[in-house]
């Protein structure tokens, strides 16, 4: 017999029925039980970039920096990472530093709080902006997971802007600010990847960034900016991110060094320099989410900030030179990905089959005529050997219903070539037609 259940789902936060928190669980399981099967679903780093990392030389690099440049005795610059720390983080001045020199980005430290990864960043932004359930937070269609579940979680409502090619599409959104006065309601956030966003693989042209930050400022509307695959871009190509372009404080910058640094570290940021006016005194919104964060998680790991810290201080205190290397590995991976796409599923080969070439990113996105759902990934990885991520977790619509993405970032090029090999003949035998 069955024991009876201590808990019902019915009775738990409503977000454990939202499948969105269960995507990634998902795509691991399928992995694990088709280890030979080449994967295209992870967006994870390459893993040569951790080969030889010693984290040791990385720590000694920032303690030595903590003695000669913050004048700390050696002992207290060890128990500093030995300590809680504080809230706000550690290394916010190296972490502007390289923002103003690498991105145009001009804030000072106070202006920055270290997160647990970009997801407890977008957490904290959207747990401070969101006021009431008049408040509504808008995103990209397609949009990263990520968001969506923070969202939810926090019991904010959410509505979907279109993406294209070209972005984030600025009309629409201006459109869905009107849609929410008519409805009683504020358009108080839009969350925006402009280069190269997770799953889309959409880039915004600079008149639309600066479309949108003058509709941001006209409906008193804020930025919530992830722009984590901006460094993929040549550098000859980079276009400024929306908060180098924020004159008028609208644009909060969330940042990630899982993709220029390593994930296992967990350090992200936030930059969040605007002015909070309080009783005791204006100060930044930087400074409240660090307040949020001792709820959260207290800090982010000392260590682990060290550790980041000494990738900084090694590669001359910029975010650029950190990932230079990485860029160009990432671009080469995703040219292999759209050649052999050309190749072995040319435009017209297979009926209602269609992909999209980004320029950058780890991402490219396969349009089929069936539907994309966890039934057919079964069947592309049972029979074919091959993994990808379906679309549908990635929409607040039915328009990924019948995508995939295909993420390179992890693989070879060798293992891009055949799993596009594998996925072509996937497609002909299962989705065409």
């Amino acid at each position: 017999m069955t024991p009876a259940p201590d808990l019902l789902a019915s009775d738990l936060h409503g977000s454990f029925q939202d499948p969105v928190l269960g995507s990634i669980g998902f795509l691991n399981e399928v992995m694990d039980r088709h280890p030979e099967a080449i994967s295209f679903a992870p967006g994870a780093p390459h893993p040569e970039f951790v080969q030889g990392l010693d984290l040791r030389v990385l720590t000694d690099r920032f303690l030595t920096h903590l003695c000669t440049d913050r004048g700390l005795d050696p002992s207290r610059a060890e128990r500093v990472l030995y300590e809680y720390g504080p809230a706000q983080g550690l290394i916010n001045d190296l972490v502007a530093e390289a923002l103003r020199a690498d991105q145009g980005i001009h804030v000072v430290p106070d202006d920055v709080v270290i997160t647990v990864g970009a997801q407890e960043a977008m957490f904290l932004t959207l747990r401070a902006l969101y006021r009431n359930s008049e408040d509504v937070l808008a995103v990209a269609d397609p949009c990263f997971p990520g968001i969506l579940g923070a969202a939810r979680l926090l019991d904010i409502p959410v509505t979907d802007v279109r993406e294209g090619a070209a972005g984030l599409d600025v009309d629409h959104l201006a459109a869905r600010c009107r849609q929410a006065r008519a409805e009683g309601r504020r358009l108080r956030v839009c969350y925006v990847a402009p280069d190269f966003s997770n799953p889309g693989g959409a880039r915004m042209p600079l008149a639309a960034r600066h479309a949108l930050l003058d509709l941001a400022d006209r409906e008193d509307l804020l930025l919530v900016e992830d722009n984590a695959y901006a460094f993929t871009a040549a550098e000859s190509d980079a276009l400024p991110g929306l908060k180098a372009l924020d004159v008028r404080r609208r644009v909060v910058h969330v940042g990630t060094f899982a993709k220029v640094g390593f994930p296992g570290a967990r350090v992200g940021y936030a930059v969040a320099d605007q002015r909070v006016g309080r009783a005791d005194g204006d100060r930044s919104l930087a400074q409240e989410l660090a307040d949020l964060k001792t709820m959260v998680t207290v800090n982010t790991s000392p260590l682990s900030q060290a550790v980041v810290g000494g990738l900084l201080l090694e590669h001359g205190r910029s975010l650029r030179a950190l990932a230079r290397r990485k860029a160009e590995r990432y671009r080469s991976n995703l040219a292999h990905l759209t050649d052999a796409l050309e190749r072995h599923l040319p435009p017209g080969a297979l009926p209602g089959v269609s992909w999209h070439r980004p320029v950058g990113g780890f991402f490219a996105r396969v349009d089929l005529p069936v539907p994309a759902d966890q039934a057919l990934l079964e069947v592309s990885a049972d029979r074919y050997g091959v993994l990808w991520t379906p679309m549908r977790q990635f929409s607040l619509t039915d328009r990924g219903d019948r995508q995939l993405r295909l993420s390179c970032s992890y693989l070879e090029p060798d293992r891009i070539e055949t799993g596009v090999q594998r996925l072509a003949a996937f497609l002909t035998k299962e989705a065409a037609g």
